[in-house]
């Protein structure tokens, strides 16, 4: 019986397809053909796609909803009149100094030492000047006792000399920071038992100009008082007045 082969002769063997057919299932190099995929399985991945696709959509729709009510929901919340209020930075005031109320005094000594002291001090103005006898006895060239007022109870008494030199000054400034509380004591009671302490703590240190030290400062409770003592070069100034004015005043005078 003849050997007959699809596509070949009989007694020849027949030529291998290249690619697989129904008749000769295996190609070239003898690997099996894919089975053909069921008609059914097409329609059946179509249709998962399908479905997978309204998941997705079903699934986002529910997200973009939870977002949106969160947002109403915050919105209803901060409006309401019991919800908590965010904090604001607080802003800063920064206060005018204070001015005096009433017209200064016309000082008669009209030096070069004594046209530079101010008619001035934030709420005091110049009430009445004087030769300070005292000061010119320890050695002052020039000195003046000036009475300061805020137009009302209010007054301060400024003590103000010039000396020849620095050394002389410093001197002089020494013996009066001396009659001051030292700067680790406490504040003293005024004179009425009633009456709160003092809020004027002793302290003492350099003054500077620019950076340089051209004397020292001292300050300290007196009674119901407070007094400031200072020198600057070749002067020395000593404030007396209300406790709690005297640092401002100190700070404002402006030798």
């Amino acid at each position: 019986m003849s050997d007959i082969r699809p596509g070949g002769q009989p007694g020849q063997p027949a030529e291998r397809p290249s690619d697989p057919s129904l008749l000769w299932p295996q190609g070239v190099d003898g690997t099996a053909a894919p089975a053909p995929e069921p008609a059914g399985a097409a329609h059946a991945s179509v249709a998962d796609d399908g479905a997978r696709k309204r998941r997705l959509l079903l699934i986002g729709g529910i997200a973009a909803g939870v977002v949106v009510l969160g947002g109403l929901t915050t919105a209803l919340l901060l409006n309401r009149d019991d919800a908590p209020q965010q904090a604001t930075d607080a802003a800063t005031v920064f206060l005018p100094s204070p001015t005096p109320t009433v017209a200064p005094a016309a000082r008669t000594a009209a030096t070069p030492f004594a046209a530079v002291l101010p008619v001035s001090v934030l709420q005091y103005a110049l009430a009445t000047s004087a030769n300070d006898e005292g000061w010119l006895a320890a050695g002052a060239i020039e000195a003046y006792t000036e009475a300061y007022t805020d137009g009302g109870a209010g007054a301060v008494t400024v003590q103000a000399g010039q000396w020849e030199t620095a050394e002389e000054a410093a001197a002089h400034a020494q013996r009066l920071a001396a009659e001051l509380p030292a700067a680790d004591a406490a504040p003293t009671a005024s004179a009425d038992s009633t009456a709160a302490p003092v809020a004027l703590a002793p302290e003492s240190g350099d003054v500077t100009v620019a950076g340089a030290v051209v004397g020292t400062y001292a300050w300290g409770p007196v009674g119901a008082d407070g007094v400031a003592v200072w020198s600057n070069g070749t002067t020395v100034f000593r404030v007396t007045g209300p406790a709690e004015s005297i640092r401002d005043f100190y700070s404002a005078y402006p030798l």
